[in-house]
């Protein structure tokens, strides 16, 4: 009986406790929806809503004349909330809509594709991405207007979501110097160094989180708009980027060199307009712009005997030396302490003029009059480093710049041999632009402008920032001094290291180098070449300087392989600026068949049409990419068009030289010219079959 009562009162415990808990629970369900629902609403909206940051477009990169050389597309990527649109607009539509993204993506069925928004429909899911393929803008438009998508977000669902892909119209032309950023904003060259300006700001947008962690853009009234990115516009030219690349390419495959940089500057301003730095692949086949030696820190190293300017212009400011002064440099070797400096032709130069020793770049002439005028004051020749303005880095524009590097008298590391060395280049190091920098001041009659590359900070029509020339010094030496320096850098070109670029049509100035380049403490038979130099020498416009490293083969010194890569850009540089060579404006005049029109032979039609459109000269029209041949006929002009096959030798007859070059190099075709002018004949007949490797010759007149 006990036991019995033990039971039902144990039963009646937990039946009462039951009761208790079903009564608590609508309670607290009713204390929560009522007296916390607005605590419990506001966090779960900001766990399924968020305010996100929506990228803001970068800004673009130009050249100096306006060409594009980086810019950000717009690429989308095609979503669906499939439950926007209304029963009797997604039944109309869907068939069509699915026949037609199959048609386009070409990757499933109509079928698979009605699948899969129907049931995602009939899921109630908000979102679903319907290829992972991007689109362009184009595309974008015309999806626009496809059944059901032709409702708009809020009718149709449809969302394209903005991915936006940097581009390169040039392709890898100046890669390194346009450069690149990542995603953690780390990266090299521009982009990275003016990443503040190209990068805008972002704005932010209301998402909201989906099933699977995914977030779908919400309209909002409290949304940011981004801020677009400035435009960067910058120094340089393209086709003279092209011609220094094309040529630096092509001296470095023939020696096999581990890696070589041209810069091109303009002698008044320091605009610079080209930057070329090509290395050997990992792999050891081609080349590829990896780094930007000219400017960065791996780029510091012995510039070698384009130093001895430097040397020159110190003995010249203290009036140590005449030029026609005589200095015996005996059989081409001289001891200084326990080192032995050497010239590079066995058996010496004897007995020279200093203007000759300078032409013939001696070694032993140069570090011998140095040590001989400042071996007691050694200071005095490092303290014109300052004076000339290359002792310390130009703060240049692109971020990573080398720092010049040279031993100071009364250090450790000084030593009684240390000033010979650096009379010629070694125990020094300075990047290709600070050398570059002190041939320019030669150039510019002493004054020392700094070199930059970025020129302006663009929005629209609003300039935010603007670069113009910095003078560094205003004369690096007496009037007297740089005169004699430009005598002797003539001199090279005419009669010593570098006779072999001499030429006729206009003047070079410049200086050879070569330097034994320094591994594991040893000097090695590798070599570091290089030229630096301006054109035209009796009226500088551009100074420049070409640098490669460890060329392979015999002759191997600067002025065998740097000078002429240097030769080479200054001739199409040269026949290309009508500034410099006036005479070929001069001719084509006086061979003008028709005195009432402009004498036009050829070229591209959308650049004709501005000439003609300015000057009132009706032209029959055609379409602007076309090449085009022009005859005249009375007061208007007519034209053919000028087609080409691309497995075929094109007609370059009649083209100013700029655009055969481009024609005929854009094939892949190797080009010698000479005259001066329009292309007047050409080697290989119009339309022939095009060869792997093939070389024209072209006579201008």
């Amino acid at each position: 009986m006990n036991i019995k009562r033990s039971i039902v009162l144990r039963v009646r415990i937990v039946f009462i406790l039951i009761a208790l808990v079903t009564t608590a629970i609508p309670l607290r369900i009713a204390k929560i929806q009522f007296e916390q629902g607005d605590k419990w609403r506001e966090k779960a909206q900001t766990i399924n809503f968020q305010y996100r940051e929506v990228p803001a477009t970068r800004g673009n990169i130009y050249a100096g004349d306006g060409s594009l050389l980086a810019t950000s597309l717009p690429f989308y990527r095609v979503a669906l909330d499939p439950t926007m649109s209304k029963n009797s607009t997604f039944e109309e539509g869907i068939d069509s809509l699915a026949q037609l993204l199959s048609g386009f993506y070409k990757d499933k069925s109509a079928k698979a594709y009605k699948r899969m928004i129907t049931d995602a429909r009939l899921d109630k899911k908000r979102y679903i991405v319907l290829n992972r393929r991007q689109i362009g803008y184009q595309d974008m438009q015309k999806m626009s207007q496809w059944p059901i998508f032709r409702e708009g977000r809020l009718g149709g669902g449809v969302l394209f979501e903005k991915v936006e892909k940097r581009y390169r119209p040039f392709n890898s032309l100046a890669s390194r110097t346009v450069g690149f950023i990542n995603e953690d904003e780390y990266g090299a060259g521009i982009e990275y160094s003016f990443n503040n300006y190209l990068k805008g700001k972002d704005g932010k947008a209301l998402f909201q989180r989906l099933a699977g962690g995914s977030w779908k853009p919400v309209f909002d009234a409290e949304d940011i708009k981004p801020e677009d990115g400035y435009d960067v516009i910058t120094t340089l030219d393209v086709n003279i980027q092209d011609v220094a690349e094309t040529a630096l390419l092509r001296q470095l495959e023939a020696r096999d060199a581990a890696f070589g940089s041209v810069i091109v500057m303009e002698v008044k301003t320091g605009k610079i307009k080209a930057i070329a730095n090509l290395q050997k692949n990992k792999s050891g086949r081609g080349y590829g712009e990896n780094y930007n030696f000219a400017i960065g820190d791996q780029g510091n190293t012995e510039p070698g005997s384009t130093f001895k300017l430097f040397s020159m212009l110190t003995l010249l400011e203290e009036n140590k030396i005449s030029l026609d002064e005589k200095v015996d440099t005996g059989n081409g070797a001289q001891r200084f302490y326990n080192q032995i400096m050497r010239d590079a032709k066995n058996g010496g130069y004897g007995t020279l003029t200093i203007r000759e020793a300078f032409e013939k770049s001696s070694n032993v002439a140069i570090s011998k009059l140095v040590d001989e005028h400042f071996g007691s004051s050694p200071s005095k020749f490092m303290g014109y480093l300052e004076k000339v303005g290359l002792n310390e880095p130009f703060d240049f524009q692109l971020a990573g710049e080398g720092k010049p590097f040279f031993k100071k008298p009364g250090e450790k590391d000084w030593y009684g041999t240390s000033l010979p060395w650096i009379s010629i280049g070694y125990e020094s190091k300075l990047n290709p632009i600070h050398t570059l920098a002190l041939y320019n001041a030669v150039a510019n009659d002493g004054k020392m402008v700094k070199p930059y590359l970025v020129q302006a900070i663009v929005k629209g029509n609003t300039i935010e920032k603007e670069y113009g020339t910095e003078i560094i010094r205003k004369q690096i030496a007496s009037e007297k001094t740089i005169k004699q320096l430009q005598e002797l850098l003539e001199g090279v070109v005419v009669r010593g290291t570098a006779k072999n670029i001499s030429d006729a049509e206009y003047s070079i100035a410049g200086k050879t180098g070569t330097a034994q380049k320094l591994e594991n403490g040893q000097y090695t038979k590798r070599y570091y070449t290089s030229f630096a130099g301006y054109f035209p020498a009796d009226r500088p416009k551009y100074s420049m300087i070409v640098v490669i490293d460890s060329p392979s083969g015999f002759a191997a010194y600067g002025g065998d392989v740097s000078a002429p890569v240097f030769k080479e850009i200054a001739d199409k540089i040269y026949a290309l600026d009508l500034e410099l060579n006036p005479n070929s404006q001069a001719q084509i005049a006086s061979a003008q068949p028709n005195a009432a029109l402009p004498y036009v032979r050829a070229g591209k039609a959308e650049e004709i049409h501005q000439i003609f459109e300015k000057l009132g000269i009706k032209a029959s029209p055609t379409q602007p990419e076309e090449w085009v041949k022009v005859v005249a006929n009375d007061n208007k002009i007519d034209w053919r068009i000028n087609e080409s096959d691309p497995n075929t030798v094109p007609d370059v007859s009649g083209l100013p030289l700029r655009d055969a070059l481009f024609i005929l190099e854009n094939k892949g075709i190797r080009v010698n010219y000479q005259g001066k002018g329009l292309v007047k004949s050409q080697s290989l007949i119009p339309g022939s079959k095009l060869e792997p490797n093939t070389t024209i010759n072209l006579e201008l007149g």
